[in-house]
């Protein structure tokens, strides 16, 4: 219910902003610039028309001090550092080499090599943690390999589409580490809640793989012309697959046994990943450059969303959208299940047009106020907050994730094939949010053994 006139123009603020969202415009601009403008609206609407919106260029300037505050928080170091880590692993071909090694591992079962992926995927997301990133490599990787040995195009698809949205939940997540800061949580904590359910997809998406390959062996018939596994191949396997996964248990180690501060860990992710590329002879001037710049982009990208999000939530509060945000909460008639049901949802088709990060940076803020007096556990909330936001990722029409697929797939894969393949995933995805949602100590289970309460 709208209390204060004000609100009417916090209204129209976001109303501007879903507007501009599809006017091809970078999004950290459109914020900023509708900050601006509508700064400049209500010091015109106060002088001439005696409104009192409290919004004006005074208030405004807070802008400097919080994006300043931003840039020098500690926490955030980690992202560049993430970003750095995930890079470097991706140009040192590791990726590839986990590919071809565990295909020759899982090659001979039905549906082996789309388990393959999925392994593959899980360790990129607790190495990359970038989403787009993730599905290319995954689908330039493993559909023509899937399709060569007659697999089912659809399911080929879907299985990169999912699993390359992993790196959302699956931590070292730079999107944990954003959420982590945005409610004022520790980022060791969300980390350690978002493992089990981001394994717990994980898994589930193999369970799914293996039993509909057993139920209609055609769509992921068992390749003939593939080696018996040796124990060649086995200690193969092992020297592709340990020298990665030890530096994700490093980083996550030393930050689940409180040795190292996430942006401590990040410096290590980022020093193990170089060392590995240079391990590898994979470590070159030119390589280096491109991870470098790569990093640069990223991260610039961020925080000028950032930035932008900052002038545009102060904005936004200004006008009082925070206090109507808060009223539309708390006079839902569901109680405090039903408050969060519905954010849920909301932020499920907010998925669909925004990335990630403009969802996390703009409603998280806002609506973690509401939560704490509904004495909400903000982990489990913000593990479910992402495991809904990795669904809308692949959810047709417009699922982020599907045109990233249908950017790199083969000649003759259409968007009609990718959306076939997703529904079976985005189902899975569906009873995870579920799960997460009626058993909350999936979450809560590791951090409270760390803390032993």
């Amino acid at each position: 219910m709208i209390t204060d006139p004000a609100q009417y123009m916090a209204i129209a603020f976001f109303v501007a902003f879903i507007a501009l969202m599809f006017s091809g415009y970078p999004i950290a601009w459109i914020m900023g610039g509708l900050a601006i403008l509508f700064t400049g609206i209500g010091v015109l609407s106060d002088t001439y028309l005696d409104t009192f919106f409290g919004v004006d260029w005074g208030y405004t300037s807070i802008a400097v001090t919080r994006i300043y505050a931003v840039m020098n928080n500690w926490v955030l170091v980690a992202l560049p550092m993430f970003v750095f880590m995930g890079i470097m692993l991706d140009k040192s071909g590791i990726a590839e080499d986990l590919m071809n090694d565990l295909t020759k591992l899982f090659g001979r079962t039905r549906g082996g090599l789309a388990v393959t992926v999925v392994i593959v995927g899980i360790l990129l997301a607790a190495s990359t943690g970038i989403i787009g990133a993730a599905v290319v490599l995954l689908a330039l990787l493993g559909v023509p390999l899937m399709l060569k040995h007659q697999y089912d195009a659809s399911l080929a698809c879907g299985v990169v589409c999912a699993t390359g949205t992993l790196g959302i939940l699956i931590p070292p997540s730079i999107m944990l580490v954003i959420m982590a800061d945005q409610i004022r949580v520790s980022v060791g904590d969300l980390f350690m809640g978002a493992l089990f359910p981001g394994l717990m997809l994980g898994a589930l998406y193999l369970i799914y793989i293996l039993v509909y390959s057993w139920l209609k062996p055609s769509v992921a018939p068992a390749p003939k012309d593939v080696k018996p596994v040796t124990f060649r191949i086995v200690l193969q396997v092992l020297k592709s697959t340990i020298p990665p996964a030890s530096l994700i248990l490093a980083v996550l180690g030393s930050i689940f046994f409180g040795i190292a501060t996430p942006t401590e860990a990040s410096g290590i992710g980022a020093l193990g990943a170089t060392l590995l590329a240079l391990v590898r002879k994979r470590l070159t001037m030119s390589g280096l450059r491109d991870v470098l710049q790569g990093t640069m982009k990223t991260t610039a990208y961020i925080f000028a969303l950032f930035v932008g999000a900052t002038a545009y939530a102060l904005v936004l509060r200004g006008f009082g959208g925070d206090e109507l945000i808060e009223n539309m909460l708390t006079g839902l008639p569901f109680g405090t299940t039903g408050v969060v049901v519905v954010i849920l949802i909301a932020v499920f088709f907010l998925g669909f047009f925004l990335d990630w990060i403009e969802i996390t940076l703009i409603i998280l803020p806002l609506i973690a106020p509401v939560l704490i007096t509904m004495n909400v556990d903000l982990i489990w909330f913000a593990v479910m907050f992402a495991v809904c936001l990795q669904t809308s990722f692949i959810t047709p029409p417009v699922g982020f994730a599907l045109f990233y697929m249908k950017g790199v797939a083969p000649e003759g894969i259409n968007i009609k094939t990718v959306y076939k393949g997703v529904i079976p995933f985005v189902c899975i995805q569906l009873l995870g949010v579920a799960l997460v949602f009626y058993f909350p100590k999936i979450v809560t289970w590791l951090p409270a053994i760390a803390y032993g309460t």
